[in-house]
């Protein structure tokens, strides 16, 4: 039984020997075929070429101006012209008082000035409010009194001297006189005093008539309605909020500059932001650079102009925003599809001799399609466009 046993195991054995030597070939082959196969690839030279240089922060849209506008004089809500998101330009009415008793002022203060003009001499219509004492009829009527008191004194004078009137009359017609005297400068003293009057009935008229020019609240500048204080029918006091209003032309752009890029950022220096949900790129231009750095968070405060006619960016947003600091500065350039990221670490994939071979890479700043190469590659080797899962050591044919 041994040997039968023996004789099989070597039978089978010389078998499956013959299959492996007869096999053996044709997968050698097949194997030399697939190994010799050339991958086909498409390549592009690294350039030396301008790319801006660009600090990338991200910050906060804020509003030019905002107000809280409130009434100059209390009285009762009478319309709102406004609501949330209305635009305004400078001098829309946005909300109006009621006007029935500043409009009653104003009558009230209208007729106090013509009485006092009708005291002074005046036409109860008119603007000229200087007059002469001496014009009017109260000065008049004292200084015919002055006058006759004058005289009398210096009759007495002469008949006293001439011993014909008793000392008793001579003090008579001085005390007269210094009455009389008395009398033209209170006169005098009354129109002054009537003059300043009307001033101040004038200077009333006038307020009178801004209390009624106030009823009505308008914008001062143009921009949008943020939000409504107040609604019709409701009491207004003095400097209460009506309407928050807000200057959507230009916005500012407030961004937080770390410390080693702070050097490098100046006023006029040009500022690309984007926002959250909206593709589109927006310009604005470096206004307002802080005199200090913030010692809480090391960075510098910038703020940036960015125009907004059509309304279409919003204060309050989130803005991630590209500063150009320098822009004729030559760099190592590569489209940013022969870039491969895998475990943290960037490569460009470059064919030399038919063959593929890894670079490890430093990347800096993009533009579009373009990637800057800080550090690992030189001008002019020829990398791989979208290399895909291709590695380093692969046999590669370049086409077209």
């Amino acid at each position: 039984m041994s040997r039968k046993l023996i004789c099989v195991l070597s039978i089978l054995a010389a078998g499956v020997c013959l299959a492996a030597c007869s096999s053996d070939p044709a997968a050698r082959a097949s194997g030399e075929k697939k190994e010799g196969d050339a991958r086909q690839v498409r390549v592009t030279p690294s350039v030396l070429g301008n790319m801006a240089r660009v600090v990338v922060v991200s910050g906060t849209l804020a509003a030019e101006e905002q107000v809280v506008l409130g009434s100059k004089v209390a009285g009762r809500l009478a319309e709102m012209r406004v609501d949330i998101g209305t635009r305004v330009k400078q001098g829309d009415v946005l909300a109006r008082l009621e006007p029935t008793d500043l409009r009653l002022r104003v009558d009230q203060a209208e007729a106090a000035l013509q009485q006092a003009r009708v005291r002074l001499g005046l036409k109860p219509e008119g603007t000229d409010e200087r007059v002469e004492p001496e014009r009017t009829s109260t000065v008049r009527q004292a200084r015919a009194m002055l006058d006759e008191a004058n005289s009398k004194r210096d009759r007495a004078a002469q008949l006293f001297e001439q011993q014909l009137i008793a000392r008793t009359d001579l003090d008579a017609a001085v005390a007269g006189y210094q009455v009389a005297e008395g009398r033209y400068e209170d006169a005098v003293e009354e129109v002054r005093n009537r003059q300043a009057l009307l001033a101040q009935r004038r200077s009333e008229l006038e307020l009178a008539r801004q209390q009624w020019i106030a009823s009505e609240l308008k914008a001062p500048f143009d921009g949008a309605v943020r939000e409504r204080n107040a609604l019709p029918g409701e009491y207004i006091a003095v400097g209460a909020p009506v309407v928050t209003l807000v200057r959507i032309h230009p916005l500012r752009l407030r961004l937080a500059i770390p410390e080693r890029e702070a050097a490098s950022v100046r006023a006029g220096q040009a500022v690309t932001l984007r926002v959250e949900g909206d593709a589109a790129a927006y310009l604005g231009r470096v206004a307002r650079l802080s005199p200090a750095i913030e010692e809480g968070n090391r960075t510098l405060m910038v703020e940036a102009e960015v125009p907004n006619q059509n309304g279409a960016l919003r204060p309050g947003s989130f803005a991630r925003a590209e500063i150009e600091t320098e822009s004729d500065q030559k760099v190592v350039i590569v489209p940013a599809s022969a870039v491969v990221t895998f475990a943290g670490i960037e490569k460009v994939i470059v064919v030399q001799d038919g063959k593929s071979f890894e670079k490890a890479v430093q990347t800096g700043r993009r533009s579009g399609d373009r990637v800057e190469i800080v550090q690992g590659l030189s001008a002019g080797e020829q990398v791989v466009v979208q290399p895909g899962n291709l590695v380093g050591g692969q046999a590669v044919t370049v086409v077209q």
